[in-house]
C-alpha cells in the first residue's frame, strides 16, 4: 500500500484540565467538523488537538482501506514518505507536531530544554546572601525599577528567590485587594501593562495560592491578532493565559514548569535552564512572509529546521487550487472551506471541510475544487530543510 501517500487522518484529543469546556472549545468544534459523529461532552475540557505522530498522542489513519494503524506506524514502514532530507536529518521521525490549543485557564510557567540539556542532572543555582535576595526583589519591584538595567545573575537570582518563596500564601493572601492594580515594573526595566493587577487577580482566582501567579512581572505580556505568531526558543519562559491558537512544535513533550499547575514542578531545574534575555513585547512577534511562488501562501518559517508552518488563504473568487509539493511530509488543517481533494497519491477523492486533517507525503501535490462560496482557510505544517 506504498502508494497510497495522501490520507485524512483522526487525530488525538488532549483533555487538560485548563482547557475549554464542550463546544466552547475550538478543539472540540474542529473535532466535530471533521467528523460529525464524534460526540462531544459539554462538560469535559478539550485542550488540545494533536496532529502528528507523537507516541502519547499518535495520529490513527482515517481510511477503513488501510489496516488499523497509526501515523507513526505507517512511517516506520514507509519511510520515505518524509522526503530523503528530513529522513536523514531526523532519523526516520516525523520532527514535528502540530496542534490546536482551546485555552480557558493558564497553563503552567514552563520551558521547554534544549537537547544537550535534556536529560542533564542540575546543580542547584547559588541563592547568594540574604540581604543580597532582599535587595533585588526589593529593587525590581520598586518604583524605580524601570530606569535599572539588570544584569542576568540579579535577574536569575530574583526570580529563583520569588519561586521559591517558603510561603507563597502568605505573599498572595496578605496583600489588600487593591494590591494587585498598583503600578508594578517587569525585571527588563519596562512598566507593565495597567491590566498586570487585573491579571494578577485572575491567577490568583484560578491557583490560589500559587506563587507563579506573580511570574508575569518578570514576563511580556503579549495579546497575539489573528494572522500573528510568536516563536518561543528553547529555555524560553512562558505561559498561554487564555484563547485559541495553532501551536507547531518539535516533536517532544519534554517540559520543565515551576508554577501554576497541579502537575509536578521542578524549580530548580528550571531556574538554571532559563536564558534570562529581557526583549520587548514587540520583538517577540514573529514575522510572516509572502510566499513569491503563492499570492495564497504566508509562511512562518522559525530559526529551527524541524518546522514551517504555511497559512493558505484562498479567496472566493478561486474555485482550482493546488497545494504544492514539498519536499517533506506536511499536515494540512482545513479551518475554514469545502473542497474535493484529488491526488495521484490517494485512494480516491478527499472530501475536505472544516476540521478535517491531512498527511501529505513529501514531492505529493493536491489539487482542490473548492465548493464553499467564501474560499478556503488552511494551515500546513512541514519541514523546510
Amino acid at each position: 500500500m506504498e502508494e497510497v501517500r495522501v490520507f485524512p487522518l483522526t487525530c488525538a484529543v488532549q483533555n487538560y484540565a485548563w482547557g475549554k469546556m464542550g463546544l466552547d472549545s475550538e478543539v472540540a468544534k474542529l473535532v466535530v467538523g471533521g467528523d460529525p459523529l464524534a460526540v462531544i461532552e459539554v462538560d469535559k475540557p478539550y485542550a488540545e488537538l494533536w496532529m502528528g505522530a507523537h507516541p502519547k498522542g499518535d495520529a490513527q489513519i482515517k481510511d477503513n482501506r488501510i489496516a488499523q494503524t497509526t501515523l507513526g506506524q505507517w512511517i516506520a514502514h514507509y519511510p520515505a514518505c518524509l522526503g530523503s532530507k528530513v529522513k536523514e536529518a531526523f532519523q526516520g521521525q516525523l520532527p514535528f507536531l502540530f496542534k490546536v490549543l482551546s485555552v480557558n485557564t493558564a497553563l503552567s510557567i514552563q520551558a521547554h530544554p534544549n537537547k544537550v540539556r535534556f536529560g542533564y542532572k542540575h546543580r542547584k543555582p547559588s541563592t547568594g546572601s540574604a540581604l543580597m535576595q532582599r535587595w533585588v526583589l526589593y529593587s525590581i519591584f520598586s518604583p524605580n525599577a524601570q530606569n535599572k538595567d539588570y544584569t542576568k545573575n540579579q535577574i536569575s537570582l530574583c526570580f529563583y528567590n520569588l519561586i521559591n518563596a517558603t510561603k507563597p500564601n502568605a505573599l498572595i493572601f496578605n496583600l489588600p485587594p487593591q494590591a494587585g492594580r498598583q503600578s508594578l515594573h517587569c525585571a527588563a526595566g519596562k512598566d507593565t501593562s495597567s491590566s498586570s493587577g487585573d491579571l494578577l487577580l485572575r491567577l490568583h482566582s484560578q491557583y490560589p495560592g500559587d506563587i507563579g501567579c506573580f511570574s508575569i512581572y518578570f514576563l511580556n505580556y503579549v495579546v497575539l491578532e489573528p494572522g500573528q505568531a510568536m516563536f518561543l526558543g528553547a529555555n524560553e519562559p512562558h505561559a498561554y493565559i487564555y484563547g485559541d491558537c495553532i501551536e507547531c512544535m518539535a516533536c517532544s513533550d519534554n517540559t520543565v514548569r515551576a508554577g501554576l499547575t497541579r502537575k509536578y514542578i521542578d524549580v530548580n531545574t528550571l531556574c538554571e535552564m532559563l536564558n534570562y534575555k529581557p526583549a520587548s513585547a514587540s520583538s517577540k512577534i514573529f514575522p510572516c512572509v509572502p510566499d513569491p511562488a503563492d499570492p495564497c501562501v504566508t509562511l512562518y518559517d522559525p530559526p529551527v529546521p524541524d518546522f514551517t508552518v504555511m497559512k493558505i488563504q484562498v479567496p472566493a473568487s478561486v474555485k482550482e487550487y493546488t497545494i504544492a509539493s514539498v519536499d517533506s511530509a506536511s499536515i494540512l488543517l482545513v479551518i475554514h472551506g469545502d473542497a474535493t481533494a484529488t491526488s495521484a497519491a490517494a485512494f480516491s477523492d478527499i472530501t475536505l471541510r472544516r476540521g478535517t486533517v491531512l498527511f501529505v507525503s513529501a514531492n505529493e501535490s493536491v489539487s482542490l475544487q473548492i465548493s464553499s462560496q467564501s474560499g478556503m482557510t488552511m494551515f500546513r505544517a512541514c519541514s523546510l530543510l
